[in-house]
């Protein structure tokens, strides 16, 4: 069962520049880590996909084990693993977040 959720998981990192994996949706963020992540993209007007992992167990687990990180919400910018939320806030804050957009070739209107 595991190589077919990491199948999906690839699959949507390759398919999207940036992907965040989060509990809820950008639209409606059921936790304050995954809403602080949201704001961050917000605010810098980044377009992201987002996989609410409260939708799929199985999903939730996978994406722990395939990145080995333990919490959720989970930033991918062009299939690259960046973090979770205080490392997008700590590189918003340092401007290596619109660095890493600028470098990737990933639209945003300033930092956060």
């Amino acid at each position: 069962m595991e190589n077919i959720v990491f199948d999906q998981i690839k699959k949507e990192i390759a398919s999207h520049d940036v992907v965040l994996f989060m509990k809820g949706t950008g639209v409606f963020p059921q936790c304050g880590f995954s809403a602080a992540v949201v704001q961050t993209l917000s605010e810098m007007g980044v377009s992201f996909k987002d996989i609410n992992i409260l939708e799929d167990q199985t999903m939730r687990q996978a994406i722990k084990d395939f990145s080995q990180w333990p919490t959720i919400p989970q930033l991918y910018v062009k299939g690259e693993f960046v973090g979770g939320c205080d490392i997008v806030r700590e590189m918003a804050e340092t401007g290596e977040l619109a660095q890493m957009f600028d470098a990737k070739g990933i639209s945003h209107s300033k930092a956060a």
